[in-house]
């Protein structure tokens, strides 16, 4: 290898393989990231609401769901993504590829993503229920009106956080063939000692968390109105 190999000549070598990392890499965080919102949103409400003394108090299916959600989170990323093969063969008919690695991540996300909602929802007053309540709004009303009102910004940094979490999840994946930024820079650059090409990789996934974190983070500032 030529250790004096310019950027822009890293580029011009990798460059298809390079935007087809950054593309699975984008597929297997965005499908995560929309599990977290269509299922971890609920279940971490869930959570929330059948603790003792809240809307929909009920100890059985509050123990239920934090034994689900705390045995998943207990599991190391890599266990739980061989572990998961033969689901995830049932999902979506094959256990290698960018849709297979996405099973793995969305199930790991959603668990992620609950624990937060649960915890930003924990946060809001008890007062503003109280409120809501004194006032006559219904269940339903307290929860989209009330509750998600006060927590949004909680709620957008807990994406935001779970966001570069599974990005780096994302990089463990190229066990089963997942691809990604992740597994890009172990195979073009720790096998085949081709360190620049590992570096430049590290240096993109930082800028790429970095991103995400000050999005994050400016939605969140801009709805907290505390």
């Amino acid at each position: 290898m030529d250790q004096d190999r310019t950027f822009s000549e890293m580029l011009d070598l990798y460059q298809s393989q390079i935007w087809s990392a950054i593309g699975e890499t984008f597929s297997m965080v965005g499908i995560s990231l929309l599990a977290a919102i269509i299922v971890g949103l609920p279940l971490g409400t869930m959570l929330y609401l059948c603790k003792k003394g809240q809307l929909y108090e009920n100890t059985y299916v509050a123990a239920v769901l934090n034994t689900l959600v705390n045995v998943i989170r207990s599991f190391p990323f890599l266990l739980l993504v061989v572990f998961l093969i033969p689901f995830t063969r049932l999902v979506v008919g094959t256990a290698i590829g960018t849709e297979a690695a996405s099973v793995p991540l969305s199930i790991i996300a959603i668990a992620y993503y609950s624990r937060l909602v649960e915890q930003s929802l924990l946060d809001v007053p008890r007062g503003v229920v109280e409120s809501a309540q004194a006032m006559g709004a219904s269940k339903w009303q307290i929860i989209f009106k009330f509750l998600y009102v006060e927590a949004r910004s909680g709620l957008v940094l807990g994406l935001t956080t779970s966001t570069i979490s599974f990005i780096s999840y994302s990089t463990v994946v190229g066990i089963v063939g997942g691809g990604g930024i992740g597994d890009f820079a172990i195979r073009y650059g720790y096998q085949r000692f081709e360190t620049d090409v590992m570096v430049y990789m590290i240096i993109l996934m930082i800028i790429l968390v970095q991103a995400v974190q000050l999005i994050g983070s400016t939605v969140a500032r801009v709805l907290d109105k505390r």
